[in-house]
């Protein structure tokens, strides 16, 4: 553990009653007493974090001062999505700040000009209904509420959705309510006040759940504040000042019966506030040989009038730690960062101390997921799925989610007038599971049930389980009659789930289809993707007739095609690619069709040596090449002539030896021979390098643009940048690829960006990466994810007809993701969001891996869409982040502002609207909107 008291965080000698961590962890608010009014100041964290921050004089260390209070500030809380900042004061107001676009830097009223404010935060709502002091505020999970209490014995319950429309007022106290805190599923909001009482009251009625006084009978004197607080995974609250047997304690509530068994104990005078950390820990402990997992436990800290700070973790019986003396006066607020290792503590006396642990004092945190299921296995469905029910009366609080949502909506009424032929082509924000909308499930119910008859006659249908949708709403058959009816939703933020939860059942297959039609099912799938492979047009087709290293004879599926080759110049009206296969050589029959020797003695076929032959090397310009072998005999050495025809004109070139393979791009011409030398010509002719001699002779070779790749036979990979005259690929083994038995290549290509990719008969391409110098998986045809994966409701029609690039080429253009999913309507909807989300990240890391960047940014919208539909907040805001990049300077930073040539914040600009369709994420719009608009104006 380290510790640090930064002096510069000060409010000029004046108490700091609060202070509160942004939750992306870059700033924090403390709250206080001004020169002449209550003063909130904004501060930058790099420099606690960092000392090599904190003494560059670049790195800002106040970013915003605010002055608007007009007497001391007793609490400041930044809103869960760290959109807004609340303050609450003794000029009985509740504040609260956003954001403003950047106008230019402003200087602190009544100060030097060099305290200037780098951010611009105003004031976008005041809050008045307290008659006396504002002491607390707390936002509510999700940031549905805002709630304040007062020393007029009273706490407001604001609709944050709707300032400053107020909820409820929750009357009951005697005495000054000094501390606020939300049970973290959003269930029950929890006081306590100098009437020696704390209270919890039911969100679902806001009436009173229980009143507890026992622990705090005996407490005399008072404290300014009593801050309070519920552990993350909702089993206990803690309370401030507290007493037992003539003692000062922090007493635990547990939220089973409220009972009040047990407590923190050691600080010698009241405990005035308690924090819980944000994450649930789970500490690996070794019994003899074998590691097993303790039981998940929380963090506690505790500070107190007696100028102490303690530290406890809920697994162990003593404190982490007590630091005594960290102060001159009372402990008045404490916060953590939200990755639970730093903690932020504030003093009567106006200074601040960081405390900086390590995962091995407190253990490893669980991730958000984790966490989620705890609360799932206790409560039932979390709050924020519950929530989306009452997300259609929420209002609209940016204009321009506004016009996302008309948007939406009128794409949605013109594909419902469409008619029933036309799918809709905007992504759905109905529920979905596998693919499918409750109302589509509804409908084909009734075509799969099993109905049989009773002895009496009465017909009886067999009842069909559905896996549990994400809206907490079960769908079942009724067993004695055709109608369907859903059960009732319910609403776990009000109704604890039993002890006993039935289980949901799902069947192995679809009702009334057997396992052997779920094996032609597929086999089918299997056929008509092999015809669609086959079938597609430009790319694909050169894709698939031109491989680079053919076979005469490929067996598919227990079946023969044989290849043949036709005769002379390519159609014209073949559409080509830079990155064009070589066209199909032909091979004796003697030559084996697959390679099956031992990696020591791979071979790899080679083209055998023609009279004569065409080919057409880019279509626009229009280029064609021309090879004569043995034109004429020279002092014995046999001249063979190339010529190339570009747009009319033409050039030739004679070599000293029998001409192999000749290809080209609009950029340059590349010729092997057979004395394995390879020779490359500019545009007109010029020869650029003196023949390179290789380790073997070409089995195959392309260029792009100014990249040269050639395959040797012995089994070698070479990529040249003939234009800058480096080897970005040298002489790399495809050992490691061809790795089994009976594997050959069918397809070859070289990129724009001149990575190369090979096509393996088992269904594999790989890519070579000169920045690892690895070879990574970018497409398998047999892949699950790729067969089960269901993104279809994220697609609009012009994403549907997909995109061109190397990806596409070695994936097939029609992609048969999700085409498997639709049968296997078992699969759980976890189960197929979970592969729909690996296989779109997969795309996204092939795309980029291959430097392709229009597939990159295509796959990014899909993703993004997928992201939003299936509620993935985390990885949304992990996304946007790193789009966005950092607002303010830091010396730790190494954020590239372009990836394959395109600007982050360009793609963030596109994502945006995407997000906007959603009004579950207004709010994270809303920040990354003001964001860019913040740096647009910088």
């Amino acid at each position: 553990m380290k510790l640090l008291k930064p002096s510069w965080v000060n409010h000029n000698g004046k108490p700091i009653f609060s202070v509160d961590i942004h939750p992306d962890g870059t700033k924090f608010a403390t709250g206080g007493q001004g020169d002449d009014s209550g003063k909130v100041v904004i501060w930058n964290m790099a420099p606690v974090l960092r000392e090599e921050d904190e003494k560059n004089e670049n790195v800002p260390k106040m970013l915003c001062q605010m002055d608007n209070h007009l007497a001391c500030v007793n609490c400041v809380r930044w809103s869960n999505n760290g959109l807004y900042l609340a303050s609450g004061g003794d000029d009985k107001l509740v504040m609260v700040w956003k954001r403003a676009a950047f106008i230019g830097p402003s200087t602190v009223f009544g100060s030097s000009s060099k305290l200037a404010n780098v951010e611009q935060w105003r004031c976008v709502t005041i809050l008045r209904n307290h008659t006396g002091d504002v002491m607390d505020v707390a936002w509510s999970p999700h940031d549905m509420w805002l709630a304040s209490c007062s020393v007029d014995n009273t706490i407001v319950i604001w609709n944050a959705r709707k300032f400053p429309e107020i909820v409820t007022s929750l009357k009951g106290h005697t005495g000054l309510v000094k501390g606020l805190t939300w049970d973290p599923v959003g269930k029950y909001i929890a006081s306590q006040a100098d009437d020696h009482s704390l209270k919890v009251w039911r969100t679902m009625d806001w009436q009173l759940e229980t009143n507890i006084t026992k622990p705090f009978n005996e407490c005399g004197g008072t404290t300014h504040v009593l801050r309070l607080s519920w552990s993350p995974d909702g089993q206990y609250i803690v309370s401030a000042h507290a007493m037992n047997n003539s003692g000062p304690t922090a007493q635990i509530i547990e939220r089973d019966g409220w009972k009040t068994n047990m407590d923190f104990v050691g600080h010698r005078k009241a405990v005035t506030v308690v924090k819980f950390n944000p994450k649930i820990f789970k500490k690996k402990q070794k019994n003899g040989s074998s590691q097993k997992g303790s039981c998940p436990y929380c963090c506690c800290a505790v500070g107190s009038k007696d100028r102490s700070l303690s530290v406890w973790l809920t697994s162990l019986k003593r404190p982490l730690v007590v630091i005594h003396d960290l102060f001159d006066k009372s402990i008045m607020d404490i916060t953590w960062i939200l990755n639970g290792l730093g903690i932020l503590v504030c003093s009567m006396d106006g200074t601040v101390a960081f405390l900086d642990f390590s995962q091995d004092e407190l253990g490893d945190p669980l991730s958000e997921e984790e966490k989620n299921t705890i609360h799932q296995n206790i409560y039932g469905k979390s709050l924020a799925i519950t929530m989306e029910t009452q997300l259609s009366t929420t209002v609209i609080e940016n204009p321009e989610m506004l016009k996302y949502q008309q948007e939406r909506q009128g794409a949605e009424h013109a594909n419902a007038v469409s008619g029933p032929g036309h799918e809709s082509q905007t992504p759905k924000l109905t529920n979905v599971v596998n693919g499918e909308s409750l109302e589509d499930i509804r409908k084909n119910l009734l075509k799969k049930q099993v109905e049989t008859r009773t002895a009496d006659g009465r017909r009886r249908i067999t009842p069909l389980c559905i896996a549990q949708l994400d809206t907490g709403i079960v769908l079942l058959m009724q067993h004695t009659s055709t109608k369907i009816e859903p059960m009732k939703a319910l609403d776990s933020r009000f109704t604890e789930r039993s002890k006993a939860t039935p289980g949901v059942s799902i069947s192995s297959s679809p009702a009334g289809v057997s396992p052997l039609d779920r094996v032609k099912d597929i086999s089918t799938l299997k056929d008509s993707k092999l015809k669609e492979d086959t079938s597609s047009d430009s790319e694909d087709k050169i894709a698939s007739k031109a491989l680079a290293i053919p076979k005469r004879k490929t067996e598919i599926d227990g079946g023969e095609v044989v290849e043949k080759r036709k005769k002379g110049r390519p159609r014209k009206d073949a559409k080509l690619f830079c990155f064009r296969l070589t066209q199909t050589p032909v091979i004796s029959e003697k030559e084996p069709s697959r390679v099956a020797a031992p990696a020591a003695l791979l071979r790899l076929p080679t083209p055998s040596v023609q009279k004569s032959f065409t080919s057409q090397v880019c279509a626009e310009p229009s280029v064609y090449l021309e090879v004569e072998n043995e034109v004429s005999t020279v002092s014995g050495s046999r001249l063979s002539q190339l010529r190339c025809c570009r747009d009319g004109r033409e050039w030739d070139a004679l070599l000293p030896s029998r001409i192999t393979i000749a290809t080209g791009s609009c950029d340059l011409l590349a010729v092997s021979c057979e004395d394995r030398t390879l020779a490359i010509f500019s545009a007109c002719g010029r020869k650029l390098i003196p023949s390179i001699l290789l380790p073997a002779p070409v089995s195959s070779l392309h260029c792009s643009g100014f990249y040269v790749m050639a395959l040797t036979a012995a089994a070698t990979l070479s990529v040249w940048d003939v234009q800058k005259q480096i080897a970005l690929v040298k002489n790399e083994s495809l050992h490691t690829v061809l790795s089994g038995a009976d594997i050959t290549i069918t397809q070859t290509l070289l990129t724009q960006q001149g990575v190369p990719v090979i096509g393996l008969s088992n269904g594999k391409s790989y890519c070579f990466n000169s920045s690892l110098e690895t070879w990574n998986l970018i497409a398998d045809k047999q892949d699950s994810l790729v067969q089960c994966a269901d993104f279809r409701n994220c697609l609009t029609s012009q994403d549907a007809m997909g995109t061109t690039g190397p990806l596409s080429i070695m994936q097939g253009r029609n992609i048969s993701a999700g085409r498997l999913a639709t049968r296997l309507s078992s699969t759980p909807h976890h189960l197929q969001q979970g592969m729909t989300l690996a296989f779109l990240e997969n795309q996204l890391s092939s795309s980029l891996t291959l430097s392709s960047s229009t597939e990159y940014r295509h796959w990014l919208i899909i993703y993004t869409r997928f992201l939003v539909n299936e509620g993935y907040e985390q990885r949304l805001r992990e996304l946007c982040k790193d789009l966005l990049g950092p607002v303010h300077k830091s010396s730790g930073s190494a954020w590239e502002p372009n990836v394959l040539g395109l600007r982050k914040r360009d793609l963030l600009m596109e994502v945006l609207p995407v997000i906007g369709q959603n009004l579950r994420f207004q709010r994270l719009f809303t920040e990354y909107q003001d964001q860019l608009e913040l740096l647009r104006n910088k």
